[in-house]
């Protein structure tokens, strides 16, 4: 049973990552890295269509982690 949850926390982690890396806003290497500034400006976009189930997704991904997490540390 503990490898099974650590199998799929393994691969919910890398879902988790995927998801993360093209949820990425701006286009340059300094949005990439974090910088935020780029040719956006910082300017706050409401999130449609894909992007709205990608955020979805990552969140409930999240969830699943944290709850495979703790299901791996107790049983």
């Amino acid at each position: 049973m503990q490898n099974i949850i650590s199998i799929a926390q393994i691969i919910v982690s890398i879902l988790i990552i995927i998801l993360i890396l093209l949820q990425e806003r701006d286009s340059d290497l300094s949005g990439f890295l974090g910088a935020g500034g780029g040719g956006g400006g910082g300017a706050y976009q409401q999130r449609r269509g894909l992007e709205r189930t990608m955020f979805a997704t990552t969140i409930i991904l999240v969830v699943i982690f944290a709850a495979l997490a703790l299901a791996n540390l107790f049983l």
